[in-house]
């Protein structure tokens, strides 16, 4: 059974960079192109060491998450191997452990510090954040945008959740009623269908649609512009209006969606030897590298090292 041991040493960056584009303005860009900006364990926690290092400078007013490449996020790397030795190499934020249990232990853990436990943190930090979102953004990248606080698309930007197609009952950091609205966050969930930038924009989940070629320059603007206000008010408004949306029960109501997603892993397991369903595997052959790198990690597995989150 693996320790709750924090390691001395953290892993070198390798997947994020960041930059100070402006007075008083910090950019965190994914830095995985090749791989479509799919997030690893070494990608999140080196997201979330940048996150910090923005939140320490109290220089910085404005944060923005940017990505390279033609796509802002493909979500989860469901091909990533050696997850464990991989969590062994950072210190752990939350308060959870047992990473390498049997059972349902191991991955619940790991979908509660990497998952939901890192998305509702980023959510919760004291300065406002912009997401600039281009091409496609798919599940586990729309855990990367919807916890920042404003979100500039690109024109080509187009947003999914295909969790269902796992046999999965939404990504772990459930918010879409919150995003969408409830009759568009059921559409959008049961049909795994993408929404263009527009119509995100017209349900109120982005602030902004720009031209792909002006989506850093946009972003930037915005980011410069509230930048030139108080830094004390500017994180109180934040979290005045954070402490709204969580008194309508925000955070009940993702802890509950957060457990029925844990619970279809395990139906999964028991029904297919498998943390999703196969017929995701099966649909997966054929489209791209990644999936096909997916079917195969999910197979038999049962432990925690080689476990996918949807």
């Amino acid at each position: 059974m693996r320790k709750c041991e924090h390691p001395e040493h953290q892993a070198e960056p390798r997947w994020i960079t960041y930059d100070i584009p402006a007075p008083h303005v910090a950019r965190i860009t994914l830095n995985r192109p090749e791989r479509r900006n799919a997030q690893d364990t070494h990608l999140l926690y080196e997201l979330n060491d940048a996150f910090n290092r923005a939140s320490a400078d109290n220089d910085v007013k404005v944060i923005i998450l940017a990505a390279n490449g033609p796509h802002f996020s493909s979500g989860h790397d469901m091909g990533e191997e050696n997850r464990l030795d991989a969590m062994d190499q950072w210190q752990t934020v939350g308060t959870w452990c047992g990473f390498g249990c049997a059972g349902a232990e191991a991955q619940m853990a790991r979908e509660k510090e990497l998952y939901i436990g890192f998305s509702e943190r980023w959510r919760n930090l004291s300065k406002p954040t912009i997401a600039a979102v281009q091409g496609k953004c798919i599940s586990g990248g729309l855990m990367l945008a919807w916890p920042c606080d404003l979100i500039i698309a690109s024109d080509d930007a187009q947003f999914m959740d295909n969790t269902i197609n796992m046999g999965i009952s939404g990504a772990e950091f459930f918010v879409h009623p919150l995003e969408l609205g409830v009759r568009q966050a059921k559409e959008f969930l049961f049909t795994a269908e993408f929404i263009d930038a527009h119509e995100a924009w017209r349900l109120g989940m982005v602030n902004k649609v720009v031209p792909r070629d002006q989506l850093a320059e946009a972003t930037l603007k915005l980011a410069k512009t509230i930048a030139q206000k108080p830094a004390f008010a500017l994180k109180l408004v934040k979290e005045a209006v954070n402490a709204v949306q969580d008194a309508s029960g925000r955070v009940s109501g993702m802890n509950t969606a957060f457990a029925l997603h844990q619970l279809c892993h395990t139906h999964n397991l028991q029904q297919y030897g498998m943390l999703v369903d196969p017929g995701f595997a099966a649909q997966a052959k054929g489209v791209s590298d990644t999936m096909k790198r997916a079917a195969n990690a999910l197979e038999g597995n049962v432990g925690g090292d080689k476990s996918a989150a949807g």
